[in-house]
């Protein structure tokens, strides 16, 4: 049976902030990592989706971690093809052409900066999330491997926003290829498919059921509150990752205030009690089995 780990996409969203999720003592930029730590054994780290953040910051992740905590990376947004602010640029790059050196050079300096939690070993997988303007084709194929021939000797997993992708037979053969994790997702108008590409990783996003979803702010696109049953209609995709490779990473990205810290503790109670009779946990390392959690300590490293 797979390590299963369950987390949220990011820590320091500002709904997350006010809702009281962190108790008092643990609000400081510090505080807060090293309480969520305590809580969970993985997050997305979303930020530098909008900005490249300094080898500085990431050292301060690894650091304010312990052994066993990862971090799953989104990528910037212009390595994967959404429009993309002047002002998210490094200054010296915000008059480059956007061509294939620019994103040559923007890459070397995110795996720059990602490298203190990969020498850490807190760096889960690199996440590319392509937009739904990205259709499948021999295009956006060539794209996507350019991609991954830079990030060859990275973790790689792949979420596509167009549905098109899983509609064609090309493309869990295509990533397959590019031994890319393909990121199953739980969203409006996406197939809710347990999705296995490579045998070390599989991902899934939880990203809710909001009637507003690819129209709304922010907020509407993500705001939902998973009930019980909602969780537990996944155990069965679940149980499917997590015998046909090592790792399992459940994110919860329905981030309006603590929703989505709440769908995470939720559904790591309900794979205590129904999926797995001895449950790994954090700090543990990552083989053989644990006994379950005691007092104090993180049970959502399952």
């Amino acid at each position: 049976m797979a390590n299963i780990l369950i987390g949220t996409c990011g820590w320091t969203d500002r709904a997350l902030l006010t809702s009281g999720w962190y108790p008092p003592g643990h609000r400081d930029t510090e505080g807060r990592l090293r309480h969520y730590a305590t809580r969970f054994p993985l997050v997305e780290a979303d930020s530098p989706y909008y900005a490249l953040p300094t080898v500085r910051t990431t050292a301060h992740w690894a650091e304010r971690t312990p052994d066993g905590f990862r971090f799953d990376v989104k990528a910037h947004s212009l390595l994967t093809g959404h429009p993309t602010r002047l002002s998210a640029l490094p200054e010296d790059l915000r008059e480059h052409p956007r061509d294939d050196a620019l994103l040559t050079e923007l890459w070397t300096r995110y795996a720059e900066a990602l490298d203190p939690l990969r020498r850490a070993d807190r760096l889960g997988t690199l996440l590319f999330q392509y937009p739904p303007s990205l259709a499948p084709g021999p295009t956006a194929e060539a794209f996507i491997r350019t991609a991954r021939e830079r990030a060859r000797d990275w973790p790689f997993a792949v979420e596509f926003r167009n549905p098109a992708w899983w509609h064609s037979a090309r493309t869990l053969p295509f990533l397959t290829d590019l031994d890319a994790t393909a990121v199953s997702v739980d969203a409006p108008t996406l197939p809710p498919t347990p999705l296995v590409t490579t045998p070390h990783l599989s991902l899934i996003r939880f990203h809710g059921h909001s009637p507003h979803w690819g129209t709304g702010t922010k907020e509407d696109r993500f705001r939902h509150t998973y009930t019980p049953q909602e969780l537990a209609e996944w155990l069965p995709r679940i149980h499917h990752l997590a015998a046909h490779t090592d790792e399992v990473h459940l994110l919860f990205n329905n981030c309006c205030g603590d929703a989505a810290a709440k769908a995470a503790e939720t559904l790591q109670t309900t794979l205590l009690t129904t999926m797995l009779p001895r449950p790994r946990t954090a700090g543990r390392g990552h083989g053989g089995w644990c006994p379950p959690a005691a007092a104090g300590e993180n049970p959502s490293h399952l």
